[in-house]
């Protein structure tokens, strides 16, 4: 494939992670009127989470086998007007029944969309897999930061509901461009190797990644998503102003993953992961233990800066590993990842109606550690095992 074509793949799968980056955060940005509108609990407002989780868990479970079966053009036109239909049915749900509904399929399409469109850049990037995945992942940072910054700047003078109903708009675009362009031929276009796919899970190597985004999918999910409630009731921050400063999470982890597509062609991942686990976990505990708003919201910029590295980083090993069938192995990561993902905010629900929020995010330097000590292993087997590859 030509480098025109190249640049039109990887600006679809751009597009396609900024939605996924809308479709992460809309529940996170909106979840304080959420709570009030529905009259609901915490811990029912962390069952949202897990329903949008259950939703994207999925989409992680079918998304790989399609891909490598079918290709990437009729998927990815499928997934942005499954998000379509979520986020309208968001918008405008009346009863807590409806909006649960379409919460999961929300998270579904976003789900497929996410697999997708990193299976796609890690099949047009071979021997730059890391530095592209970390470029790709900037564009979920202005998707997910894009959200709660719109919101804390017209929720003045619009409703939620006219605010995300405008988005569609966008989304609808995303769809028909993804008409217009030519995709990859499936990898299997004439069966699935089954027996193949089923051997990833003896898999060490693929295991350890897959729990690393276990804890880090978690983290984010956590953060992403109570961060707005976290200023809103732990340090009285109005609601408005609330969503906005969630949006430094998402700015932060926007313009380190910008850094960090420069900074892998001069230092290895190993080394960009372990600092990025440090400078998370720096973060975490200051955000525990400040009162201060500023303070808080600095520390919420650094740990999205933190949690950056992490997923595109990791994804590039498995990419590295599995070049022969990228979906099926990253669908097998997605679905891990997405477990933790579905898990931790739920947990921190739970925690926030028994305790506080500030004890629930303890999870964040918790999962970091776990994260830290799960990556220790994944070098160790790299040595091991792949000894040609420098991780």
């Amino acid at each position: 494939m030509d480098k025109s074509g190249t640049r039109l793949l990887f600006t679809s799968a751009c597009m396609g992670l900024l939605l996924f980056g809308v479709t992460l955060t809309t529940l996170g940005s909106i979840l304080p009127a959420i709570i009030n509108r529905f009259e609901i609990t915490m811990t029912e407002a962390g069952f949202l989470f897990t329903l949008m989780n259950l939703g994207i868990l999925a989409a992680s479970l079918v998304f790989g086998p399609v891909v490598d079966r079918f290709g990437y053009k009729t998927l990815m036109f499928a997934s942005t007007l499954l998000i379509l239909a979520g986020l309208q049915g968001v918008a405008f749900s009346s009863l807590y029944s409806w909006f649960s509904v379409f919460i999961f399929l929300f998270g579904f399409g976003g789900g497929l969309m996410n697999g997708a469109a990193n299976a796609l850049v890690s099949d047009i990037s071979d021997g730059d897999r890391s530095s592209k995945l970390s470029l790709l992942g900037v564009f979920f940072g202005i998707g997910a930061f894009g959200v709660p910054l719109s919101l804390g700047f017209l929720l003045e003078y619009f409703s939620y509901t006219i605010i995300l109903a405008s988005i569609g708009i966008f989304v609808l675009t995303v769809a028909l461009f993804f008409l217009t362009i030519s995709f990859p031929e499936p990898k299997q276009p004439h069966s699935f190797p089954v027996k193949k796919a089923a051997s990833l899970v003896k898999h060490p190597i693929l295991l350890l990644l897959a729990f690393i985004l276990f804890f880090q999918s978690g983290m984010e999910i956590t953060a992403g998503g109570w961060t707005a409630a976290y200023f809103n009731d732990v340090l009285n921050v109005k609601p408005s102003t609330s969503i906005l400063l969630l949006s430094f999470f998402w700015i932060g982890m926007m313009l380190s993953r910008l850094a960090i597509s420069k900074l892998v062609l001069h230092f290895t991942p190993a080394l960009i992961i372990k600092s990025s686990m440090a400078l998370a976990l720096a973060a975490s505990l200051i955000l525990l233990n400040t009162g201060s708003i500023l303070l808080a919201t600095i520390s919420v910029f650094l740990l999205g800066a933190g949690f950056a590295a992490i997923f595109p980083l990791i994804l590039g090993y498995i990419g590295d590993l599995y070049p022969a069938i990228t979906g099926t192995a990253f669908s097998f990561a997605f679905t891990i990842a997405l477990t933790g993902g579905m898990l931790l905010p739920y947990l921190a629900g739970i925690l926030g109606d028994t305790f506080s929020l500030r004890i629930s995010f303890l999870i964040i330097p918790a999962a970091l550690l776990a994260t830290y000590f799960l990556f220790l292993g994944v070098l160790q087997v790299f040595a091991k095992y792949h000894p040609q590859m420098k991780p």
